[in-house]
């Protein structure tokens, strides 16, 4: 058996050269042994005693001369760089400029040198730009961990011509994919650009549970986006905030960073969108470039029902061969992580806040000139200052609170677009209201009125509101004492200011046992003001100086 090897790797020659080198130290080389190496090297003995001339000649160490070979200089390879990574054109140019030498080389020497010099990846980048160069790059992958410890997020358009309003669109989908078990969590769709709408629709739709959701969602991890401004908006940044999500934004131009959700981008686009009708990149039997006027497209409605059809396929049949043939369906409910799952009347905080309080008028909220806004709670609030919040681009339902203590009142609709029912329930509630104050006012004057007791003998009628005499007497001294009260005035003479002698001295040990008199203070001594001359009997000018 021949040992086949590149003629670039000497690595196993090096090897065998070593082993019989080691035997000419020992003085145990022999004939057999060069020509068993020959054998697997395929070689001539002789040759193999020229690998040992040079291993001798370098320590023992095999170091095969490298032939003299072609090597770029700066100029030609600017000139590969110029045009674009075209090999042969870049040739051309240097051969009419006579840049290649008074003895130029071939173009095969030429091509083996760009190719020794460049990587594939390289000549890509010269031929495509940065995104084909990363097609030739490796990356590292994540773990699998467990469901909702982390989520991708991204919009994609679809790759499908739809009729909305009557006008060719392509719409955008924005989704999240659960990282560990590659099931998509919840999704939006939208007929323009996406927005902050698409995203906390998404996210609404994603985080709840149960009924028309799924039993994928409840409160992730983390979640990776790209740069995105609407990504990074500061209503999706506080929306994923109050749930306790950290939001890991990605740098630019670096798909690889999160390729769950990247690999449901182009799996929608060719497992699903190949297969509608208005399919754009579909392929053509003439080079017509304008819409047929007769091409059937779908409707957005239908467009969204066949979607949803494909992701709930997604999710329960289609089986992933990395993950052991295991749906998404599958790999959820094998995975026991607890899951927590807000209240969905806890999700107000996707919606964006109205900067200024609002008030409740005759005929509703007024938002903007023409919009009036209106629900059955706001019967008796005329006055009332709320704070509305609402979904951006869905304007017929808002959320209103309370300005003062933001306690949440409800949704209120657009008067416009309000269904019979709603209608109905507003007047319901206007009646319920009038209800409510006629029961109080009949009530207050059921009150009002004088009623008296029944009586079986000729007698003065009797109120029922008679009370004892003994009610009375106590109900009069309680009105003289806060008469009394009410007449006080502590601070119509200043108290003079407290002596050393007013401080009681006495010791309660030391009075008599028995004695009922009260233990008063020792009296002050006097003071001066005590010995003062008495009046006169003439009148003194008044003067401004103060009286003792």
């Amino acid at each position: 058996m021949i040992f086949e090897q590149s003629p670039r790797d000497t690595s196993v020659r090096r090897a065998a050269v070593g082993r019989l080198m080691f035997l000419v130290q020992h003085n145990s080389l022999t004939t057999d042994h060069i020509k068993t190496v020959a054998e697997a090297f395929g070689v001539h003995p002789r040759s193999v005693r020229r690998w040992m001339d040079n291993a001798a000649q370098h320590n023992g160490r095999y170091t095969p001369g490298r032939r003299a070979s072609f090597t770029l200089t700066q100029e030609m390879r600017d000139a590969v760089a110029l045009f674009c990574g075209n090999i042969a054109a870049a040739y051309r140019d240097l051969r009419k400029r006579g840049s290649l030498g008074d003895d130029p080389v071939c173009y095969a020497t030429f091509h083996r040198a760009v190719t020794t010099a460049y990587t594939p990846g390289f000549l890509a980048g010269l031929r495509g730009g940065e995104r084909e160069r990363r097609k030739f790059d490796v990356h590292l992958t994540r773990g699998v961990g467990h469901r909702n410890q982390a989520w991708e997020g991204d919009h994609v358009e679809a790759s499908v011509w739809v009729n909305v309003n009557g006008h060719r669109r392509k719409p955008w989908i924005t989704w999240f994919i659960d990282c560990a078990s590659d099931a998509v969590c919840g999704l939006s769709v939208s007929a323009q650009t996406p927005s902050r709408e698409n995203i906390l629709l998404a996210v609404r739709s994603a985080v709840l549970r149960g009924g028309n959701h799924g039993p994928f969602g409840g409160s992730p991890g983390l979640v990776r986006i790209d740069r995105g401004k609407d990504f990074l908006s500061d209503t999706v940044d506080a929306a994923f905030g109050v749930l306790g999500v950290r939001v890991v934004d990605l740098p630019p131009r670096h798909p690889e960073l999160k390729g769950t959700v990247e690999a449901l981008n182009n799996a929608v686009k060719t497992m699903h969108f190949p297969g509608l009708p208005g399919y754009v990149h579909a392929p053509r039997t003439s080079r017509r470039t304008k819409p047929d006027p007769d091409e059937r497209l779908l409707t957005y409605e239908a467009f969204i029902r066949h979607l949803l059809a494909w992701v709930h396929e997604w999710n329960h049949e289609h089986r992933i061969r990395t993950r052991d043939n295991r749906t998404p369906h599958e790999l959820w409910n094998n995975d026991l992580t607890p899951i927590y799952d807000p209240d969905p009347a806890d999700l107000h905080f996707t919606l964006e806040t109205h900067p200024t309080p609002l008030t409740i008028n005759s005929d509703g909220v007024h938002w903007g000139k023409k919009r009036r806004y209106l629900a059955p709670y706001m019967q008796g609030l005329g006055g009332t200052k709320v704070v509305l919040r609402y979904m951006p681009r869905q304007e017929r339902s808002v959320e209103l609170y309370d300005a003062k203590d933001g306690t949440y009142l409800g949704p209120a609709v657009l008067q416009n677009e309000a269904t019979p029912q709603e209608r109905r329930e507003v007047r319901r509630a206007a009646d319920r209201e009038a209800g409510r104050l006629r029961t109080a006012l009949d009530k207050a004057n059921r009150q009002r009125e004088e009623r008296f007791e029944a009586d079986t003998v000729p007698t003065t009628p009797r109120p029922t509101s008679d009370i004892t005499q003994e009610q009375a007497t106590e109900i009069l001294n309680g009105h003289r004492q806060d008469a009394h009260a009410r007449e006080t005035r502590p601070d119509l003479i200043p108290l003079p200011n407290p002596t050393a002698t007013w401080n009681n001295t006495a010791n309660p040990a030391e009075t008599q046992l028995g004695s009922t008199a009260p233990l008063l203070p020792p009296l002050p001594n006097p003071t001066d003001s005590w010995h003062a001359t008495p009046l006169s009997s003439t009148p003194e000018e008044p003067t401004d100086e103060p009286h003792d």
